[in-house]
């Protein structure tokens, strides 16, 4: 794990990309991804909004199904060098995106927001390297976990 001070340092002399949100999910192209067997609710990521930008950061739509069928959407980026993610919109009923990005907030092992941590480890940061293209994402989500991630228990 990188010290704050190591952290702080990369972050010195790092620009993020100009952003703007992909195109409204559509059902088609949701994949879903295994958060927590404690979790009653389901989460998807658009396969066709995932990008990874010049900046590092891999950007994705995210669909969280309740239980009862109702759904949060929103438009976020993961930080893989700095274990950092960041919203930078929010999906309204109507198809529209709205809002304005929150700031960057450290990626927390042990909290009830459990998906960016998967997200982050499991599938789009192996070695808190980026991966290296939406493709690479797709698929990682699709197999269940990025091929470098070791399954529990090792090989």
């Amino acid at each position: 794990m990188k010290s704050d001070w190591e952290l702080q340092q990369e972050r010195s002399g790092w620009k993020e990309a100009e952003v703007k949100p992909p195109a409204y999910p559509r059902k088609e192209n949701l994949i879903e991804f295994f958060v927590a067997a404690a979790s009653d609710f389901r989460f998807f990521v658009d396969g066709a909004s995932l990008s990874v930008g010049p900046d590092g950061v891999v950007r994705y739509a995210l669909v969280a199904r309740s239980p009862s069928g109702a759904e949060n959407l929103t438009f976020e980026g993961i930080r893989c060098a700095t274990g950092e993610y960041r919203i930078y919109a929010v999906g309204r009923p109507d198809g529209v995106w709205a809002g304005r990005a929150s700031g960057w907030r450290v990626i927390e092992s042990r909290t009830v927001q459990r998906w960016h941590n998967a997200l982050q480890r499991e599938y789009f940061c192996p070695d808190r390297e980026p991966v290296r293209t939406p493709e690479e994402g797709v698929n990682a989500l699709r197999e269940g976990r990025h091929p470098r991630i070791r399954p529990p228990g090792g090989y």
